[in-house]
Formats: structure tokens, C-alpha cells, sequence
């Protein structure tokens, strides 16, 4: 049993360093000596037994992200069980990046309305810890609510 699952975000969120970590064994330091994603990496995990991931790890540069939503569109988003979309905390172009997950889940509906989405905050370590149920907190609701065509 095979599942397609996305791995999305812009670049520099953590996708293919999370990836490393919880599919290929890697320890956090060694995630420093990954490069970019170019375009789409795919890869096939297996996990719970017969269960078959088919990772699809998305570059998240802007004119890979673009050129997902235009010519490369029907096959990102088709035949999609899970889309995995990864923020990061410390981005200083939350629009962009809400843009573009706004733009995935729109993708989705269209060509696999019955995928699940999990968004990931990603570097929380990274922030204050007297702020982090804050900001956490912030962007939560932000996700919510522009994800409410599939709640």
C-alpha cells in the first residue's frame, strides 16, 4: 500500500532537514550539511509494516513554488493523502508564507479533497521560551482560520 505524501513550505523551513531526521536517522547537527531542494525529491519510506510513504519534498524557492501552482500543478496535487505544509517560526515574510499554504490547500481541494493537512511550526527552539506559547498561539489561530474550507 502506497501513499503519497507532500512535504511543503517555503525554502529554508526545515522540510528536508525534519525529513532526514525522522525517515534517515539523522541527528539535528548533521542536517547543517544539507543543500536546497531542488525542485522535487522523491523518495518511498516504509513505515508501520507495509505501509509505502511516497515522499514528494518540495523545493520551496519562489519560482519552484510558483511553477507548482501553475504548469506543474495536476501533478503535485493529484492522488494526495497528506500534505505536510512546514512554517517557519522566525520567517520575516509571514504573508508569503501564508500565500503560498493558502494556495497548497486551494491545490488540494481541487485535486485531492479528501487529503489531510497537518501545518508544522518549525524552530520553535529558537524563540524566547517566555514567548513561545504566544507566537505558537498566534499562528495557530492564523492557520485555523485561513484553513477553514477544510475544517
Amino acid at each position: 500500500m502506497k501513499k503519497k505524501v507532500l512535504l511543503m513550505g517555503k525554502s529554508g523551513s526545515g522540510k528536508t532537514s525534519m525529513r532526514s531526521i525522522i525517515f534517515a536517522n539523522y541527528i539535528a547537527r548533521d542536517t547543517r550539511r544539507l543543500g536546497a531542494t531542488i525542485d522535487v525529491e522523491h523518495s518511498h519510506v516504509r513505515f508501520l509494516g507495509n505501509l509505502v510513504l511516497n515522499l514528494w519534498d518540495c523545493g520551496g524557492q519562489d519560482t519552484f513554488m510558483e511553477n507548482y501552482f501553475t504548469s506543474q500543478r495536476d501533478n503535485i496535487f493529484r492522488n494526495v493523502e497528506v500534505l505536510i505544509y512546514v512554517f517557519d517560526v522566525e520567517s520575516r515574510e509571514l504573508e508569503k508564507d501564508m500565500h503560498y499554504y493558502q494556495s497548497c490547500l486551494e491545490a488540494i481541494l481541487q485535486n485531492s479533497p479528501d487529503a489531510k493537512v497537518f501545518c508544522l511550526v518549525h524552530k520553535m527552539d529558537l524563540v524566547q521560551e517566555d514567548q513561545r506559547d504566544l507566537i505558537f498561539k498566534e499562528r495557530e489561530e492564523d492557520l485555523k482560520r485561513l484553513s477553514r474550507p477544510l475544517a
